[in-house]
């Protein structure tokens, strides 16, 4: 994790006084497991470049941590990416440079516009290049990102998801060194510390002069804030952001927002037993996903729509006595197929044990509840392992499951599903390709940092039409959530029926 300071011009050798470091000594501290380098790499009056480099300790990272008996807290991004980490790291270093106190001979420097150039990377960062670009040619920044090429041996993509950044443009070393420290966090979407009513006063002192006229203001202070209670606040104080609107961005961070507790638990009950699982970021906190609406201009969670989807097919069958939810990761759906009418056994399919620990304690709390049909079962379990217990169920469900799988893998899967366990209905969940476009996302870019793939409608019809036809079945897709011309539906959903020929 690096930053690199480059001024041109007249006068560029002051930098060296506002950052108040000497360009003929290397500034070298270890602090907490981490240690600072700052080195000047040219220094003259008319050209100046200094490197700020951080190296953390990677297993002072985990150390801990409550999770740090599981190994994949040492499989992460956070020991090389500029994030928050780094900008704590280097704060200290850069105290003088961010408060405007040099040394008194200079003070007239601190507002000084230089032409600068700042490169820093790499950014782990979910946001489209399109929304990062905005994020600072709005403060008159001509902004290159630059990604590496990925080199995997198996098809998963071939662009990588980290970026280096470079910024040129004129500005005091104050204002930009405040503007890094705040919009790089956010790029990265993950704060390692307690977030409190603090980053209200970092947000208004490092945002002083430019952040309220912004146009992504309001993208800013969520990504800064993330609670709903803190952004209420600022609110109070400073007005609503809703006044604040850019679509791209708005429709990026909606595309981001939803799942923080199912893709996760998704993610981890397909893949972390039984394959070489690798978090982008172990932060705790999820991903992609979607947010509609419903016909009442309502906002609605996608997921919550997908479930309320699977529950009205499994009550509309007339056999649904014994239902399997497979990577049913913390029981959420489990738990709304327990209040169906005719339904007598649920079992809950999940490899995480972390996840089946929070699936007990959700079930638990349902014991005494009026409506409840069945309780659910959670059960160690996983795809890639025949387990007899499952075989002739009525209904079999993999909701958001399968696009956390190699594709390569899909055909044996879906084989031993269809012919091996044989349910009589069997419903698939994954999302629509084509609708990431309505998000603003990037061409290439998934709704979740651990899919494998996703796939249009078409490519989702080929395939299902192919599984039906080994596994003597007949299938039916629909769409769920709110629909687009041209785009279709956020989630695509596949109902395989035993016994029946083509598609219904």
């Amino acid at each position: 994790m690096h930053l690199i300071i480059k001024a041109s011009g007249a006068g560029a050798g002051v930098i060296s006084h506002l950052l108040a470091k000497n360009p003929n000594n290397v500034y070298d501290r270890t602090d907490k497991g981490v240690r600072v380098r700052m080195v000047y790499t040219k220094a003259s009056e008319q050209e100046t470049e200094v490197l700020i480099h951080a190296e953390p300790d990677p297993v002072d990272l985990v150390r801990g941590t409550p999770d740090g008996y599981d190994i994949t807290q040492y499989i992460n991004d956070r020991e090389f990416v500029t994030s928050s980490l780094f900008c704590s790291y280097i704060r200290n270093a850069l105290g003088t440079a961010l408060n405007g106190k040099p040394k008194e001979d200079y003070v007239q420097w601190v507002d000084h516009a230089f032409e600068l150039e700042l490169k820093f990377g790499p950014v782990a960062s979910d946001l489209p290049d399109r929304v990062v670009e905005e994020l600072f040619s709005c403060l008159e920044y001509d902004i290159t990102v630059e990604r590496g090429e990925s080199a995997y041996s198996f098809d998963l993509k071939n662009r990588s998801t980290v970026r280096h950044i470079t910024l040129r443009g004129k500005q005091t070393i104050q204002q930009a060194l405040r503007q890094l420290f705040l919009l790089i966090p956010v790029l990265d979407n993950y704060k390692h510390y307690f977030i409190s009513e603090d980053e209200i006063d970092k947000i208004n002192r490092y945002g002083e002069g430019w952040l309220n006229t912004h146009p992504l203001k309001g993208l800013i202070v969520r990504r800064t804030l993330h609670f709903a209670e803190l952004i209420r606040t600022y609110e109070r104080l400073h007005g609503t952001l809703n006044d604040q609107p850019l679509r791209l961005a708005q429709q990026s961070e909606e595309a981001q927002g939803d799942q923080k507790e199912t893709l996760k638990s998704k993610s981890e009950s397909v893949i972390r037993t039984h394959e070489d699982h690798n978090p982008n970021k172990n932060t705790g906190q999820a991903t992609t996903e979607d947010v509609t609406v419903d016909s009442s201009e309502t906002p609605v969670r996608l997921n919550d729509l997908r479930y309320r989807a699977i529950t009205d097919i499994v009550a509309s069958l007339p056999e649904k006595r014994r239902i399997v939810d497979m990577g049913a990761g913390e029981g959420k759906l489990s738990a709304h197929l327990a209040y169906i009418p005719g339904v007598e056994s649920i079992l809950a399919v999940e490899p995480s044990g972390q996840s089946r620990l929070r699936a007990m304690e959700r079930f638990a709390k349902m014991q005494d509840r009026a409506g409840v049909q069945a309780m659910p079962e959670p059960m160690l379990g996983s795809l890639f392992y025949f387990d007899e217990q499952l075989q002739h169920q009525d209904v079999m469900i993999l909701c958001e499951v399968v696009e956390h799988i190699e594709e390569y893998r899909l055909d044996g899967i879906m084989d031993t599903i269809l012919k091996e366990y044989q349910p009589k209905v069997l419903l698939v969940t994954t999302p629509n390709k084509e609708y990431n476009e309505v998000y603003a996302m990037e061409q290439e870019q998934f709704r979740h940092h651990d899919h494998r793939f996703e796939w249009t409608r078409q490519e989702f019809n080929v395939r299902c039409a192919g599984w039906a036809e080994k596994g003597n079945y007949a299938y039916e897709i629909r769409g769920i959530g709110e629909d687009k011309e041209g785009y279709g539906q956020p989630t695509q959903l596949v109902v395989f029926t035993q016994g029946k020929e083509g598609h219904v």
